[in-house]
């Protein structure tokens, strides 16, 4: 019996995993899989129900411009969700609708358990099956992957990623360590109840320098900081390092690294962001200053090759690729250096440069904006 070889397997069933899907098949690649823990687009699914994304969606393909939160050409979830937008439910339900169009091959309850490298083979041992393939794509992403470390006592503290409603919160008041996008996010919508919240970083995000949004605060973010409950109930704590939480009897204590205090009577909410999926492979890659797997120009590990990354992990000298309209721009990279070491010519993905999909030139990237 021939056992089965694919020619690429995807590890992840979000925005980059569906998007590298669907470049591979565009490049003309059939026998490739898609591996999903759960189900297509469950990181969404799992978002706060309030949570809504950062980026607008508005369907521009008429003019030959992408949605800027499409993972792939000629779909817009501004047109399929009816959304500028989306929640995290709303999101992944445009995910599964553009998989199931497309008829991309998914084995979904699929639990990754362990990768090697033999010979010129991705073994890829799941809790049913042992796969294997010519070409592995990691793109697991980070929201299942929460940073609960940074100071004594983090355990103790709600991780945004872990809250289902912030209606469901009831306190008088509350302490939010992290004040980057979901520390704000969570401000806001404890303040849109009248409720106070003290908001802790220990650098100031707030202050904007930069326009890049991958380092800055959104600008949907900014705008909903400006709203009068938001500066009546949110006092922001600048520069301000936590050092410990503790629990005493009937309230929490927060010491900062300069000694200040603060009590609160619900666990501190911790909005400190992700460690990512990336560090289940880690040892596949070498380690750039900055902890992010080094990639070369293809996106492809420089210790393994065949192995590449694609989604929020993404890291090319001072460039950082958080974004769907960043990450998605490295889609046709990948496939197409998939397809060339099949012997596929791929002609197919020259459209994505028409798309603003097929970033392969980084010395266009880091402009700023003058006003």
């Amino acid at each position: 019996m021939t056992r089965q070889i694919y020619d690429a397997i995807i590890v992840g069933g979000g925005a980059a995993g569906i998007g590298a899907a669907v470049a591979l098949k565009d490049a003309d690649i059939e026998n490739y899989l898609v591996l999903e823990r759960h189900q297509v687009g469950a990181s969404f699914s799992a978002w706060p129900e309030e949570t809504r994304f950062l980026t607008p969606s508005f369907p521009t393909n008429s003019i030959g411009m992408l949605d800027l939160n499409s993972v792939s050409i000629g779909t817009s979830p501004a047109f399929s969700l009816q959304a500028e937008h989306p929640t995290g439910k709303e999101f992944a339900l445009y995910l599964r609708q553009v998989a199931l169009i497309l008829e991309l091959p998914i084995s979904e309850n699929t639990t990754v358990l362990r990768i090697s490298r033999i010979a010129d083979e991705f073994v890829i041992d799941t809790e049913e099956h042992t796969l294997r393939a010519k070409h592995l794509i990691w793109a697991a992403g980070e929201f299942q992957y929460p940073l609960m470390s940074g100071f004594t006592g983090s355990e103790l503290c709600l991780h945004t990623s872990m809250i289902e409603r912030f209606a469901d919160l009831q306190a008088d008041d509350f302490i939010i360590i992290g004040g980057f996008e979901s520390g704000v996010d969570a401000a806001y919508h404890l303040a849109s109840r009248g409720l106070n919240v003290r908001l802790f970083d220990r650098v100031n995000p707030w202050s904007t320098t930069t326009s890049d949004p991958s380092t800055a605060l959104s600008t949907y973010s900014q705008e909903r900081m400006s709203e009068p409950f938001f500066k009546n109930h949110v006092t922001l704590y600048p520069d301000t390092a936590i050092g410990s939480v503790i629990k005493t009897s009937n309230a929490y204590e927060i010491t900062t690294e300069d000694d200040s205090r603060f009590t609160t009577s619900q666990p501190p909410i911790l909005a400190s962001g992700f460690v990512g999926s990336h560090r289940l492979i880690l040892d596949m890659f070498e380690e750039r200053p900055d902890g992010y797997p080094l990639l070369n120009e293809n996106d492809e590990s420089t210790l393994v090759p065949g192995l590449f990354m694609c989604g929020p992990a993404v890291r090319h000298d001072d460039h950082v690729f958080c974004f769907i309209f960043k990450f998605r721009m490295r889609f046709a990279v990948v496939a197409k250096a998939i397809a060339t070491s099949l012997g596929v010519p791929a002609a197919g993905l020259e459209e994505y440069r028409d798309w603003g999909m097929y970033l392969d030139d980084l010395s266009c990237c880091g402009e700023e904006c003058i006003c």
